[in-house]
């Protein structure tokens, strides 16, 4: 084993000293998101800090636990706060929880986060379903020794957002009535927000939002074989787009007036993902 390898096998005993739970589907909440963990049937909870090597969270509104339970008859892990590259963690351990969670049986992933809208025709408030996204702004969770018993060397990244969970959320989104954008998610570094040029930049690369996570978890997770689906909310237009200079508190209280829509669709689509 590799050291990265070794420590996310270090992890998974750590938890099994403590749960035999396997999970169907994984489910990473992002800023201000992290609300809808208390709301499932919870069976466990697992504070970071008792898994020994696990990365802890030093960003306001992020528990930094694990909630295991179920919604409906699916059982999920929740992460209730997750770790950022700009925290200065090594993008080793940004992504170890998502390996940890497929190690522990999780054959889905579903990624959420708070982000600024780069998109003209998106208003704070929106969720948006993430169909692809552009990750070249970080380095990639991939770069290093090569685990073959996690994925190939160079994994293909064509189709990261399972197009089936897609078909899902859109299909529960439409039954419950909640306006859904679609488009594609970019990760920059962070933690400093955009200025405008960087704005006016991502627009014509394509990107509708802008987020501090996600794509690297994303990557991680596809290059294990797990199927990924991602439900973004924009709290805010991107930074140097925005008439007021952000703070993370406006994000978080935004992402606390949109949370009665995204803990419907989010909850609705993980019980509809009963394998």
């Amino acid at each position: 084993m590799n050291p990265i390898q070794e420590k996310v096998a270090a992890c998974l005993k750590e938890i099994r000293k403590i749960t035999d739970f396997v999970p169907e589907v994984a489910l990473i909440l992002g800023s201000g998101l992290g609300a809808l963990a208390e709301e499932i049937q919870i069976q466990e909870t697992i504070p970071y800090e008792k898994i020994s090597g696990f990365p802890l969270s030093t960003v306001e509104g992020h528990a930094g636990r694990f909630v295991l339970g179920t919604m409906g008859e699916t059982k999920v892990i929740i992460m209730q706060g997750r770790v950022h590259y700009y925290e200065g963690y090594a993008m080793s351990d940004v992504v170890l929880p998502t390996r940890l969670m497929i190690s522990m049986g999780a054959k889905i992933v579903f990624l959420t986060n708070a982000s600024g809208g780069v998109n003209s025709n998106f208003k704070p408030g929106d969720l948006m379903l993430i169909e692809d996204h552009i990750s070249t702004f970080v380095p990639s969770p991939l770069i290093g020794p090569n685990v073959e018993e996690w994925g190939p060397r160079f994994p293909s990244m064509g189709e990261v957002y399972n197009q089936g969970l897609r078909d899902l959320i859109l299909s529960v989104a439409k039954e419950e009535n909640i306006p859904l954008q679609r488009g594609v998610y970019l990760q920059t570094t962070g933690p400093a927000y955009e200025s405008p040029a960087e704005v006016s930049m991502l627009e014509k690369l394509g990107a509708d939002v802008v987020g501090m996570s996600t794509t690297v978890e994303a990557i991680a997770a596809c290059h294990m074989g797990a199927k990924v689906c991602g439900i973004s909310c924009v709290t805010n237009m991107a930074g140097g787009s925005a008439k007021n200079p952000l703070s993370h508190q406006e994000v978080a209280e935004m992402a606390d007036k949109a949370a009665p829509l995204f803990k419907r669709l989010v909850k609705r689509s993980i019980e509809e993902m009963k394998e």
